[in-house]
């Protein structure tokens, strides 16, 4: 079975390739990064360019297609909106279409920033309310990729953690060097989502892959704090915790809007067989690898 993954060069993108391995035959499009993965055939490709998008689909001729590559950094998009509309939006329906007219399951990444942080945790029927264009890019993407194939699976993720190869990153690595170096990390206080690991949130993609038609929520089982993470990985990477202080959303200025708290009821998700660890667990595999 071959398996098309979209930016397969990203954290989540490494992650799914990981947990893929033994059961896919794998392809992934990169574009500005091309290091080898390991049993990956690693594709260039430009999927702004919807004749090369097509061209890779002709190509490998995939069984199944979890769409990543995204511009996923909200600040980027709140100060580049037109392009970053291209990559998150009109990739996305292409993708759907493509997928559509040979029927072959779709995962696609959304995320938990399609709603304000008002009126948390949030469960799939809940209407989303984005704050920033990154959110609200993605709402759009997903009404769209249902309108053409209502048989994808819409996949909310949460934010992911976790060891990462050299030519991606995980949040949790620069916090680890600035703790490891003293240097001072502040953390928001009252910022709260409910974090998985990307080994996590990959297993969850393909049981969504396997199960679901429409939305799903894959957040973890612990709402908590960008504030209360840090601890967590002081305790349990066993990193110096004197340059870790607590602050504010209001006091680090940003171009894109937060909202306070997007934690996901992801119970739906439970039942069909996602099961994320405790963070305390999941951190302390990454003991030494981060």
């Amino acid at each position: 079975m071959k398996l098309l993954v979209t930016g397969a060069s990203g954290f989540l993108g490494w992650n799914v390739c990981r947990v893929a391995a033994p059961d896919w035959e794998i392809y992934g499009t990169t574009f500005s990064h091309s290091s080898p993965i390991p049993g990956v055939t690693l594709l260039t490709v430009d999927l702004r360019d919807e004749r090369q998008l097509q061209e890779a689909f002709q190509q490998v001729q995939p069984d199944a297609v979890i769409h990543l590559a995204a511009q996923s950094s909200p600040n980027e998009c709140q100060n580049h909106p037109k392009a970053s509309y291209l990559l998150n939006v009109t990739v996305a329906c292409t993708i759907a279409n493509l997928c559509a007219e040979v029927e072959i399951p779709l995962a696609f990444t959304s995320t938990d920033l399609v709603f304000d942080g008002l009126n948390a945790p949030y469960c799939e029927t809940d209407p989303v309310s984005p704050r920033s264009v990154y959110g609200e890019q993605k709402a759009i993407a997903e009404t769209e990729i249902l309108k053409r194939y209502p048989k994808a699976a819409i996949c909310r993720m949460p934010l992911m953690f976790g060891a990462a190869p050299a030519h991606a990153s995980s949040f949790i690595g620069p916090f680890a060097q600035a703790l490891r170096e003293e240097r001072e990390l502040r953390l928001f206080v009252d910022e709260f989502r409910t974090p998985v690991s990307g080994t996590t949130a990959a297993k969850g993609l393909f049981m969504a892959l396997d199960k679901v038609e429409g939305m799903i929520h894959l957040g973890g089982q612990e709402r908590i704090s960008r504030y209360d993470f840090g601890r967590l990985m002081v305790e349990e990477l066993d990193l110096p915790g004197t340059g870790l202080k607590a602050c504010r959303q209001q006091d680090v200025p940003m171009a894109a809007p937060r909202p306070p708290d997007v934690s996901l009821n992801s119970s739906k998700a439970f039942a069909l067989g996602y099961a994320p660890r405790s963070l305390r667990s999941e951190l302390a595999d990454l003991k030494g690898q981060i």
